[in-house]
């Protein structure tokens, strides 16, 4: 089957077999700063190497990419690791279907990157990370006993880094889905309240998207949210607690649709009575994002704003919890800041989540002032303040805003931690040395 098609082209459960006919069980591409090359513990992918050495739009001089075949399950377990300079690499695991494992390899380091950009905006020394499962198509993903086997195999792998990636809740991970991933690893966050974990992030994340869509409004000198019509695309975490944000500060009209209708039928009861409405939609249809609203909120998956989706969003504003919303980082930007539409980067307003499970460690407060202080519009690192901070050089500087904050970002980003400094990179290195693809 791999000579019929290229590596990346095959499915995860294609791939999946390539591996158990070479009795690869571990492998990883690591990125050598001192030589600029990608080196793969298995000569079997060099295809894979010669991919990201190439690539321009996803791959970032990672500093490692690991996966590992499920020991019960047919699926694939990776932790893609960006930059560690400012700490630990962080950032939830993702359980989600995949068609090609090029899919599933430029995810995982889209989403690695967001989170270095995003830890580094929220002045956290954190570096960034991301968790990544593949699920496979013939499994009952909703099965609680084969969920719990797959975390809890996935806590093992991650005990297998030694701390170099810290991992947390995403899409398609629950709260008791990362209680099974504490059970094999300590290096996790956003565990259940009964076992001293913060639980989950979605409210204080659904906060700070209203934080970045009142500073566009008052940048453009639209008003506030009171009567404004609002589209968002997805139901899920964060959708649910915004659109109540939203309507608490009287929102006009809200449309929303999701790919699950168990989501759809929920979120219609819940929000009976107000100016909702909510549809369901399959993965192509993207109908959702060219509705005639004041601002569009994407809170799906990644990717959506593109060159076919841009030239058809009608919204005068695009604020949302996806991560990685431009499909391309840098063309995309410039084709939403020509198309006239305020952008608001992904990884400057979904901080929240990440911010609370950073502060875990510290223990409880109730209001704790290092969460409220992202939404005081005073603090001059506060969600609101950067995001005015970023249209301000936009405007000044004719710039995507993206780009804005990215150049912000990266600059925080290298900046190693004043305690450990860049330790990420020496355990990376020592795994790598320790034959780490071996000892499953």
């Amino acid at each position: 089957m791999a000579n019929q098609k290229s590596l990346l082209q095959l499915s995860p459960e294609e791939f999946i077999t390539y591996l158990k006919a070479n009795n690869i069980k571990r492998f990883y591409f690591v990125y050598d700063s001192a030589t600029k090359n990608i080196f793969t513990s298995h000569s079997q992918l060099s295809e894979i190497v010669n991919f990201l050495q190439n690539d321009k739009r996803d791959f970032d001089k990672h500093e490692g990419l690991f996966f590992e075949l499920d020991s019960d399950y047919d699926v694939i377990h990776s932790a893609a690791i960006h930059r560690t300079n400012r700490g630990q690499a962080a950032g939830g695991v993702r359980f989600w279907q995949y068609e090609t494992i090029e899919d599933f390899i430029r995810d995982g380091m889209r989403l690695a990157k967001g989170m270095t950009h995003k830890n580094a905006l929220a002045g956290l020394w954190w570096g960034g990370g991301k968790g990544v499962i593949a699920n496979n198509k013939t499994l009952d993903k909703n099965n609680p006993e084969v969920r719990k086997t797959i975390y809890s195999n996935f806590g093992k792998f991650i005990t297998s880094l030694n701390g170099c990636y810290v991992t947390a809740e995403d899409v398609g991970t629950s709260v008791t889905d990362m209680a099974n991933v504490f059970s094999n690893t300590r290096f996790t966050t956003c565990i259940p309240n009964t076992l001293g974990g913060s639980g989950n992030p979605s409210i204080p994340t659904a906060q700070g998207i209203v934080s970045g869509i009142e500073a566009a409004l008052d940048f453009l000198n639209m008003g506030n949210i009171e009567g404004k019509t609002f589209a968002v695309q997805g139901l899920g975490h964060v959708a649910i607690p915004l659109i109540s944000f939203l309507f608490e500060k009287n929102a006009g009209n809200i449309i929303a649709c999701d790919i699950f209708n168990e989501n759809v039928e929920a979120a219609k009861k819940k929000f009976a009575g107000y100016n909702f409405d909510a549809y369901k939609v399959d993965n192509n249809d993207l109908s959702i994002l060219y509705q005639n609203c004041d601002i569009l909120s994407p809170c799906a998956t990644g990717a959506i704003l593109n060159s076919d989706t841009i030239p058809n969003i009608k919204a005068k504003i695009v604020c949302g919890a996806a991560n990685n919303q431009l499909a391309d980082p840098i063309k995309d930007d410039k084709l939403i800041f020509n198309s006239g539409i305020l952008y608001v980067p992904d990884f400057l307003t979904n901080r929240m989540g990440i911010v609370n499970c950073a502060n875990e460690q510290y223990g409880y407060i109730e209001n704790d002032p290092n969460i409220y202080q992202h939404f005081d519009k005073g603090w001059k690192h506060s969600i609101y303040q950067t995001s005015m901070q970023v249209f301000s050089k936009s405007k000044s500087k004719n710039k995507p805003t993206g780009e804005i904050a990215l150049e912000l970002a990266e600059k925080l980003s290298l900046e190693n931690h004043p305690i450990f400094g860049h330790r990420g990179e020496l355990i990376i290195k020592s795994l790598v040395k320790n034959n780490w693809e071996l000892n499953k």
